[in-house]
């Protein structure tokens, strides 16, 4: 678990699902993935998210509101996959209902996020990446301090040559020494 001023990251719960399947169906937090997820895709995600912060403990991490408890979405770490150019690494990532948005939450969790991988974790770089035109993922990046890296874009593999989301921008956070 992490604590920021107004956040918990924290590991998944059973009562997580029903705002998690919702934020994953909701056209506008999902414009800059390929699909929106259905309810069995959103509860198997969040199952794998839950075993790997159980067996690794760290993951994306469950967001909630520190005051009243309320499910924001998810900010946290992953190890990239082999098919990502930037393999091998560690990769932040958010994703936050449209209820939450503008309030700073994605850059507060995601520092709390970036500390814990430096700090406990002793990773060297952190890096995060979006389709190019995914604006306020890039603003986020932005002002927790990413620097913007643009001879590491990539078109990525897992989407078909000319998709409107296959070019994507990285930016990366490096150790404090």
């Amino acid at each position: 678990m992490i604590a920021t001023d107004r956040l918990v990251l924290r590991n998944w719960q059973a009562s997580d699902l029903e705002p998690w399947a919702a934020l994953n169906a909701d056209h506008e937090v999902m414009a800059h993935f390929p699909a929106l997820l259905g309810a069995d895709e959103a509860a198997a995600m969040l199952a794998a998210n839950q075993a790997r912060i159980t067996d690794n403990g760290w993951g994306l991490w469950a967001v909630e509101r520190r005051d009243d408890g309320a499910f924001l979405g998810f900010t946290g770490l992953m190890p990239l996959r082999e098919s990502n150019p930037l393999a091998p690494g560690v990769e932040i990532g958010w994703r936050f209902a449209r209820h939450a948005w503008g309030a700073g939450y994605a850059s507060e969790a995601a520092r709390g996020a970036l500390a814990f991988g430096f700090e406990r974790l002793a990773l060297p770089e952190i890096v995060a990446f979006t389709a190019t035109g995914n604006l306020r993922s890039q603003a986020v990046m932005d002002r927790i301090g990413m620097a913007r890296r643009e001879d590491l874009d990539f078109d990525h593999p897992a989407l078909p040559r000319g998709h409107v989301l296959e070019r994507h921008v990285v930016w990366v956070a490096r150790a404090p020494h």
